[in-house]
């Protein structure tokens, strides 16, 4: 009797196991054909195009000639390229950096300060994302009040016995751009923060307090060690919003502008109106790489945090 009742336990066990598995796969087959259309789109109108691309850039521009790797050669050796990439290059090193810690220090001070106000919490959430919903066109409208030659802050400094300059036709042009696009991006950025941090459970906090540890404790052996897929996330965001900065630039300055705010974007806006289509390609799967190469990298180090052996918090109270 007692191998007859094991027998038939382990006959439902295996038919239950089944009916999962077969509920499984229908769920993943449904979950396949809401994903199908974004994906179908993302091929159609990203994929396939950089695909040709990719063709062309290894493509003479008259005749369609396989040239090998002659068109890189010519971006390489091409001064604006090299130019261009070293500012955009210097452009990310130092926005990067900046953005993300200003923005986790914003998102960290109205935490701690508002966390108990809703209303005040919402309110100074709300105007902080205020910069990124002002038009371009407005941007560079206040751009020129403030930094041109005989604009707001030139008057000030002539007030103040301080001699004026030009400032988006000299090295400060590139500093006006920084601070540009971290007064744009600062709110949207400390909101993703924001979103992070909130997913981080309260009662690992009080059991940690319980125990004995400090905010440093605190913050470096649990808000870090939860929110860093969202490091990842924020930082690979930063970094293609960095590149749509052009659009300021270029209404100010127009398509060559101070030699320091020369960016990549400019050089294609200029190679595409010279019809210079063998670069532009050559030049794309370049920038292509690089982003990948930087999104790589952040990964790796996402990757390589992980690794076990750090310091329990008891260590540091």
């Amino acid at each position: 009797m007692v191998t007859e009742g094991a027998e038939e336990q382990k006959m439902k066990r295996r038919a239950g196991r089944k009916k999962k598995k077969r509920y499984g796969r229908k769920w993943q087959t449904a979950g396949l054909y809401f994903v199908f259309p974004g994906f179908a789109g993302v091929l159609v109108f990203y994929l396939i195009p950089f695909l040709d691309v990719v063709k062309r850039s290894f493509m003479t521009a008259l005749g369609n000639r396989f040239c090998g790797l002659a068109n890189y050669r010519t971006v390489f050796a091409n001064t604006a390229f090299r130019l261009a990439a070293g500012n955009t290059i210097r452009f990310l090193a130092v926005c990067m950096p900046l953005l993300l810690f200003l923005s986790f220090a914003a998102a960290l001070g109205l935490r701690e300060v508002f966390s108990q106000d809703g209303v005040r919490y919402a309110l100074f959430k709300s105007a902080y994302l205020v910069p990124l919903s002002v038009p371009a066109a407005s941007v560079v409208l206040l751009w020129r009040l403030v930094f041109d030659g005989h604009g707001f802050l030139n008057g000030v400094l002539t007030a103040m016995g301080y001699p004026g300059k030009d400032w988006m036709n000299t090295e400060s042009a590139f500093y006006v751009l920084v601070f540009s696009y971290i007064w744009k991006n600062l709110g949207y950025v400390m909101v993703l923060w924001l979103a992070g941090l909130a997913t981080v459970p309260e009662t690992l906090y009080e059991a940690a307090r319980v125990d004995g540890a400090g905010k440093k404790a605190c913050f470096f052996c649990i808000t870090l060690p939860c929110i860093r897929p969202v490091i990842f996330t924020i930082a690979v965001i930063s970094l293609l919003n960095s590149f749509k900065v052009f659009r300021e630039a270029w209404m100010v300055a127009g398509s060559y502008p101070q030699d320091s705010i020369y960016l990549l974007q400019h050089l294609f806006n200029n190679w595409f109106r010279d019809l210079a289509m063998e670069k532009i390609a050559a030049g794309a799967v370049v920038l292509a790489g690089m982003i990948t190469f930087l999104i790589a990298l952040m990964y790796r180090w996402g990757e390589y945090s992980r690794i076990p052996g750090r310091r329990d918090w008891r260590e540091d109270t």
